[in-house]
C-alpha cells in the first residue's frame, strides 16, 4: 500500500465530474432542448454534429500535441478552457438564439466540443502521472476514484433538468446551465495544483504512438465498444417520451441508470484485480448485451420493465467506464508515449461514435416519418425500437467479438 494513497483523488473525482455533468447535455439533451425548441429537423441536428465531429478529427490531436507540451502554462490553460466550457454551456441553454437557431447551435458546440476535448485529454494525461505514484495497481485505482465522480456528475446532468421543472422553472436547462457553470468553477479551483509537477511520460507524435500493436488493439476496442452507447444515449429521450409514453420518467431512469454504474465501479475494480481487466471487460460487456436486448419487447407503459433493463445495464456500463481507460494509461506509460497525443486519439475515437451515431439513427428516424408534434404510427416506433434497442446489441456483439481476439493479456492485470 502507498502511503497517502487517496491524497488529492477526491480533485480527480470532483473534476470529473464537472466534465461528465458537460458531456451528457451535449449528447442527450441537446439535441432534443433545439428540436422542441426551435422545431429543428432531426437530419439537421444529426449534419450538423457530423460537421463538428470532423472539426474534433482535426483539433483533437493538436490538442493533444499542445497539451504534451504545455509545461509551466497547464494551470492557466486549463482555467481558460474551464471558463470557455461553462460560459458556452450557458449560451447553449440559457441565452435564446441572436442568431439562426441552427447557426447558435453549432457555435455554441464548437465552442464547448473544443473546451471539452482540450479538459478531457489535459485531465486523463495527468491521470497518468497520478496513476504511477498510486503503487502497482495504481491506474485502476484512480479510475474507479476518477469514474465514480464522473458518473455522480452524470446522475445531477440527468435529474437536474428534472428537478427543476418539477419546482416549477420554465427554462430548466437554462437553470442547469447556470448551475453547472458554477460547479466548473468550483472544480477549477480544487484541481488548479494537480495540474503541476512533470510529466511521467514525454512528449511524442501520434505516428510513434500507432507504431505500438496494443495501443491500435485497445483503441479500435474503445472505437467499437463505445458506438452502442452513442446508439442509445442519442435516442435515450426519444425511447421513453414516445415508446414508454413516459416523458416524466425519462430523469429519475437515467439516474437509476447512472447511479447503477456508479455503485458498480469498485465492484469490477476488484473483480478485475482477481480475475485481470480484460476478462472482467467482457463479462460486463456480456452483461450489457443481455439486459438490453429485453428493450426490443417493450411498448407503451413498460416503465418498470425498462427500469429493471437500466439497473443491470448501468451496472455494466461500470465495467467499461473504468477497465478500458485504465488499460489504456497503463499501455501508454509502459511503451513510454506522450500522454497528451495519445488521449487526444482515445478522445477522438469515443466522440466520433457519438457523431457517426447521430448521422445514422436520427435521420433513419426523420426519414421514417417520425415526430415530435404528433402521435407517431406502430411502424415508426417500431423503427424507433429497432434503431434504440438492437442496433446497440448488435454492435455490443461485434465489440466483444474484436476483444476476445485481441492479444492484449500482457496488460491484463493493470
Amino acid at each position: 500500500m502507498v502511503q497517502g494513497r487517496n491524497v488529492g483523488l477526491h480533485r480527480y473525482s470532483t473534476f470529473a465530474g464537472v466534465l461528465a455533468a458537460a458531456g451528457l447535455p451535449l449528447y442527450i439533451h441537446a439535441p432534443k432542448f433545439y428540436v422542441d425548441q426551435y422545431d429543428l429537423s432531426l437530419t439537421m441536428i444529426a449534419s450538423a454534429l457530423l460537421g463538428l465531429r470532423m472539426l474534433d478529427f482535426i483539433q483533437d490531436p493538436v490538442l493533444g500535441w499542445v497539451v504534451d507540451h504545455l509545461g509551466q502554462w497547464r494551470s492557466a490553460f486549463a482555467g481558460a478552457m474551464t471558463a470557455l466550457l461553462a460560459g458556452a454551456m450557458v449560451a447553449l441553454f440559457a441565452v435564446p438564439a441572436p442568431i439562426d437557431p441552427l447557426l447558435w447551435f453549432i457555435a455554441c458546440l464548437a465552442v464547448l466540443f473544443t473546451a471539452f476535448s482540450a479538459l478531457s485529454i489535459l485531465f486523463y494525461a495527468r491521470g497518468i502521472a497520478k496513476g504511477e505514484k498510486l503503487g502497482d495497481d495504481g491506474h485502476v485505482h484512480l479510475a474507479g476514484w476518477r469514474e465514480s465522480g464522473a458518473l455522480i456528475g452524470i446522475c445531477l446532468a440527468a435529474i437536474l433538468p428534472t428537478i427543476f421543472l418539477s419546482l416549477g422553472f420554465g427554462a430548466p436547462m437554462a437553470a442547469f446551465s447556470i448551475v453547472f457553470a458554477v460547479a466548473a468553477a468550483v472544480g477549477a479551483v480544487m484541481m488548479a495544483q494537480e495540474w503541476q509537477g512533470k510529466a511521467v511520460v514525454e512528449p511524442t507524435n501520434i505516428r510513434a504512438l500507432l507504431a505500438d500493436p496494443v495501443i491500435r488493439q485497445l483503441l479500435v476496442v474503445g472505437l467499437l465498444n463505445a458506438a452502442p452507447a452513442a446508439v442509445s444515449s442519442s435516442l435515450f429521450l426519444f425511447f421513453v417520451e414516445y415508446r414508454l409514453g413516459s416523458a416524466q420518467s425519462a430523469g429519475p431512469l437515467l439516474l437509476l441508470f447512472f447511479l447503477s454504474a456508479a455503485a458498480s465501479v469498485p465492484i469490477w475494480a476488484r473483480i478485475s484485480h482477481v480475475k485481470g481487466a480484460k476478462w472482467t471487460l467482457m463479462a460486463g460487456m456480456l452483461m450489457a448485451i443481455i439486459t438490453f436486448s429485453f428493450a426490443v419487447t417493450l411498448g407503451e407503459g413498460d416503465v418498470v420493465p425498462f427500469a429493471v433493463i437500466c439497473l443491470f445495464s448501468g451496472a455494466a456500463l461500470g465495467a467499461d467506464m473504468t477497465l478500458l481507460p485504465a488499460m489504456f494509461s497503463q499501455r501508454v506509460k509502459l511503451v513510454h508515449r506522450g500522454g497528451g497525443q495519445a488521449f487526444g486519439l482515445w478522445n477522438f475515437c469515443a466522440k466520433f461514435t457519438l457523431a457517426l451515431a447521430a448521422v445514422t439513427v436520427l435521420p433513419v428516424l426523420d426519414n421514417a416519418g417520425f415526430s415530435t408534434r404528433e402521435a407517431n404510427p406502430p411502424m415508426v416506433l417500431l423503427v424507433l425500437t429497432i434503431t434504440y434497442a438492437v442496433v446497440p446489441s448488435v454492435l455490443k456483439v461485434l465489440a466483444l467479438a474484436v476483444l476476445y481476439w485481441t492479444p492484449i493479456e500482457e496488460v491484463q492485470h493493470v
